[in-house]
């Protein structure tokens, strides 16, 4: 699937544009944009590093439209809107985890002389089982910092195209 964010003005509305490996193009709305790292991206970029199949990204390539998604193009396979609940019911609490580590790496990239194990405790206190390892967790912290540079450098009306492997999608279990 690739997907590319696109640069406005500042404080402008953005979108972001998804190609589905399946043809199925749509835009999301993102938001007012600044020169910070959108939302998104850095869900994208944390999901990306940690090599998350059930996350949000994982989530759309594997057919979950989200309200934010507006249809562009291409020709939707058959009964898409059950499946993409079907999927958001299967899966809801994993996506649910990977707006949790989109937040906390996010948190931790910001404070890099945070005692990381600390901050991992306190982030995680009501759901320790989904706690990243560490090495995950400065892995994505790296990956973010280097998406924020390649950001900065992206000119308004610019844009950065990502491509999430097939591989890391969701999909619903054979009955």
């Amino acid at each position: 699937m690739r997907v590319t964010f696109e640069r406005p003005p500042d404080h402008v509305w953005a979108s972001i544009l998804i190609e589905r490996d399946d043809k199925v193009v749509y835009r999301m709305s993102a938001g007012p944009i600044t020169g910070e790292l959108p939302h998104d991206l850095v869900h994208f970029t944390v999901e990306d590093a940690m090599r998350l199949p059930d996350g949000i990204w994982g989530a759309i390539a594997g057919g979950v439209v989200f309200k934010s998604m507006a249809h562009q193009s291409g020709r939707r396979p058959p009964h898409a809107a059950d499946k993409s609940a079907a999927l958001i019911r299967a899966y809801r609490d994993r996506i649910q985890r990977a707006e949790l580590l989109g937040g906390f790496v996010e948190a931790a990239a910001a404070k890099p002389r945070a005692d990381l194990a600390k901050l991992t405790a306190q982030w995680f206190a009501t759901r320790p089982a989904d706690a990243p390892p560490a090495d995950l967790v400065r892995a994505a912290i790296a990956a973010l910092h280097a998406a924020e540079d390649r950001w900065r450098t992206v000119p308004v009306g610019g844009t950065v195209a990502l491509e999430w492997p097939a591989h890391r999608s969701l999909r619903l279990a054979r009955r």
